[in-house]
């Protein structure tokens, strides 16, 4: 599929498909509320995002909705020119450890779900890192 198809600048690429990520999530892909494949530069070095999106109330009385409450995935674009690089790294280690973040998520406290956490997969100058965000 062209990057025009895909909703991408021309130089751009998503280190990841859907079946990748649900090859390696399997049944608990499920859990997962919301896939999105980011079209925009904004990113930085975040490859790819998992978030907890919890039932936290707004201002006004408004809320999350409760089909919004969960996790979210976010793939960003990359490079075209790194993208084979950036794919196996993701492959090797990203995804193993996404799995086990969802996990820990399905099984967390109450506590814990009922505040937002970010967890984000970095990849600068051929290294990939990974952190809590939140």
């Amino acid at each position: 599929m062209s990057a025009r198809n895909r909703r991408l600048t021309r130089g751009l690429a998503r280190p990841l498909t859907p079946t990748d990520i649900d090859g390696c999530l399997g049944p608990e892909m499920r859990r997962v509320n919301d896939l999105r494949f980011l079209t925009g530069y904004d990113s930085g070095s975040i490859v790819l995002g998992a978030a907890w999106v919890a039932p936290e109330p707004r201002n006004y009385g408004r809320g999350i909705h409760p089909d919004a409450v969960g996790i979210r995935l976010d793939v960003h674009p990359v490079d075209a020119t790194e993208r084979a690089a950036v794919r196996a790294a993701l492959r090797a280690h990203a995804l193993p450890q996404l799995h086990a973040w969802i996990m820990r998520a399905i099984a967390a406290d109450k506590t814990w779900r009922l505040t937002p956490h970010q967890y984000h997969w970095r990849f600068a100058d051929g290294h990939l890192t990974h952190g809590d965000e939140g």
